[in-house]
């Protein structure tokens, strides 16, 4: 624990880069910042808040670049009752998902069909986005975001998705985000430089933004749905295999709680609730390990744990400094697409998974270990 700003920092991490040390400690100036702030093992700078941070809020605040740009963002994980499979199948079952699901800025050329888009909230931006999340949703998006398949220490096959609320998301926490700077511009709340602009819930902006966000939230998890039936189609149509357990969790939000007596908002950017007994899944790379994992309750993390491995380097740096030769050692054994010009997703630009799970023993246990047998990138 740390005190360089109004109140506490509560680290769990062997080290924070300078950069996300700073925004954490913008975070805990904030006047309406509660308690302390919540730094998880995975934690690395981001766009106001760090990636891998966990702020509390009081005074009905809510803060858009908090929560991020993609909305609801998570994994879904299924286990099937195989318990073994073949190279050669790996390689047909990821072919056969290529062509059901469109990744990086690719969309469905059809719109799709999910009930949520007849309830969507009456909000303009909301409004102007729907017809375009209709050809998005089922979409992987790109960077981080992927479908794999996993051999878990359960003797289980398992199939993972990463993805999260596309485009919607961003337009809408852009949006947001420019509403609330332009209101702080006016009431001077939170130093500009923070990168930190507020909405109170008990505005029209603020109640909006909180809809919107919530919204997006379902799209996130309906998006995943979707993308994890387009994989285990490709999967059972190859192996026959029945999926047995479903889990899904979400680590770019926000949500009304109760901790230490009082009701506060909680902001996880690059974090999940880990409650006691609540089932989430971490991460690793495309080329490690990755969890499942049970909570334990830890309020102080405010009930929660890393979303993942966490980046060691920027994307940019990591183009700079690896080879595809050093990038294709690290995958060795798994079947993956290739890396079509961008090494930024090479496992050597994450943290060792094992260190991260390790460091927070105290805020989850581990109950499966996945190690990636083929991937699909976005």
């Amino acid at each position: 624990m740390i005190q360089k700003g109004r109140i506490p920092i509560k680290i769990w991490a062997s080290e924070v880069e300078d950069g996300a040390l700073q925004q954490a400690i913008n975070l805990s100036n904030l006047p309406f910042a509660f308690s302390h702030v919540a730094l998880m093992p995975d934690v690395h700078q981001g766009y106001g808040m760090p990636i891998g941070g966990i702020l509390a809020t009081v005074d009905s605040m809510i803060i858009p670049n908090a929560v991020g740009v993609d909305i609801g963002c998570g994994i879904t994980a299924l286990k099937t009752d195989m318990e073994g499979i073949h190279t050669e199948e790996i390689e047909i079952i990821l072919e056969k998902a290529k062509k059901l699901i469109p990744v990086g800025f690719n969309h469905n050329k059809k719109p799709q069909e999910w009930a949520g888009f007849n309830s969507a909230p009456n909000i303009t931006i909301i409004s102007q986005e729907l017809e375009s999340a209709r050809h998005q949703i089922s979409s992987l998006g790109s960077g981080n975001h992927f479908c794999s398949i996993e051999h878990g220490s359960d003797g289980h096959i398992w199939l993972m998705v990463h993805s999260g609320s596309r485009n919607i998301g961003l337009k809408v926490a852009n949006y947001y985000n420019n509403i609330a700077k332009r209101l702080n511009q006016k009431n001077k709340m939170i130093p500009k430089e923070y990168d930190l602009a507020p909405l109170s819930l008990d505005t029209p902006e603020g109640n909006e933004y909180f809809q919107a966000m919530n919204y997006c939230m379902k799209f996130a998890k309906a998006n995943r749905e979707l993308l994890a039936e387009k994989l285990f189609s490709a999967f059972s149509e190859v192996t026959g295999a029945k999926i047995t357990r479903t889990i899904d969790c979400h680590h770019n939000y926000a949500g009304i709680e109760e901790h230490f007596g009082e009701e506060v908002i909680v902001h996880r950017k690059g974090a999940i609730q880990a409650k006691e007994g609540q089932i989430g899944i971490i991460p690793g790379s495309m080329g490690t390990p990755s969890y499942i994992v049970e909570g334990l309750g830890n309020p102080e993390s405010f009930c929660s744990c890393s979303h993942g491995a966490g980046r060691v380097m920027s994307r940019k740096q990591a183009n700079k400094v690896f080879t595809e030769e050093m990038a294709n050692s690290a995958m060795q054994g798994i079947v993956f697409d290739g890396w079509r010009g961008d090494l930024s997703e090479a496992p050597m630009a994450y943290k060792d998974i094992e260190q991260v799970i390790a460091i927070q023993n105290d805020l989850v246990k581990p109950l499966v270990k996945l190690n990636p047998l083929g991937v699909m990138k976005g």
